[in-house]
């Protein structure tokens, strides 16, 4: 029964992949797990159930490795490059196309919307975790809440995912940018300690003005 289940799921992501939201249906769904239709239903109720599981199935199983290889990450510069090295390995998977539909489909659907946002923390606990030892006793630390910037870096990455589709280049150099951010950071951490206090202070001014 667990294989079935997880046949269906697979069947699910790949038939997203494949013919869109629009046309995932429990005869489709069925016809690329290579199962009776009348199963969708038996382990899942109906189809909006079985694409709600599939989500964080497939998510979870993603995620998995990004989290071990996250948590070797020493510097901001590495993070974004595992970052470029997921966004290539998730086009070339198609898993953007499927990203894409599910978010489509999440504007109109509050079921489906809950299920997408459950599956997008998914991926931003880990990344957060990683904002967080990285920038530990940075002085810019002290301004940057690192769950926003962690949902601010997932959703980036997501719409670079859609935008590379349209403009590829646009894509690359937005990621260029944002290496040019880590170095930036990587100078500011080097600076000796009567820097780095004239910093916060300048830091803290600033950020009170804009309170």
């Amino acid at each position: 029964m667990a294989d079935t289940r997880q046949r269906l799921i697979d069947g699910a992501i790949e038939t997203i992949r494949t013919h869109g939201l629009t046309g995932t249906t429990a005869r489709s769904i069925a016809a690329t797990a290579g199962v009776n239709q009348a199963l969708v239903f038996y382990h899942f109720g109906t189809v909006h159930d079985l694409l709600q599981a599939a989500c964080l199935a497939a998510t979870r199983a993603r995620v998995e490795p990004f989290a071990e290889r996250l948590d070797q990450v020493t510097d901001l510069r590495q993070l974004l490059a595992l970052g470029r090295d997921l966004h290539a390995g998730e086009r070339a998977q198609g898993n953007v196309m499927v990203l894409a539909q599910l978010l489509a489909g999440a504007q109109t659907d509050p079921a489906l919307a809950h299920a997408t946002a459950e599956s997008l923390q998914l991926w931003i606990t880990p990344i957060e975790r990683a904002l967080t030892r990285l920038l530990a006793g940075s002085p810019v630390s002290e301004l940057v809440d690192t769950a926003g910037l962690a949902r601010a870096v997932s959703a980036g990455f997501i719409g670079l995912e859609l935008y590379e589709g349209v403009d590829p280049d646009g894509a690359r150099a937005a990621l260029d940018s944002l290496d040019r951010l880590a170095v930036l950071v990587e100078v500011v951490d080097d600076l000796g300690p009567v820097a780095h206090r004239a910093l916060r202070a300048k830091l803290r001014r600033t950020s009170k003005k804009n309170r």
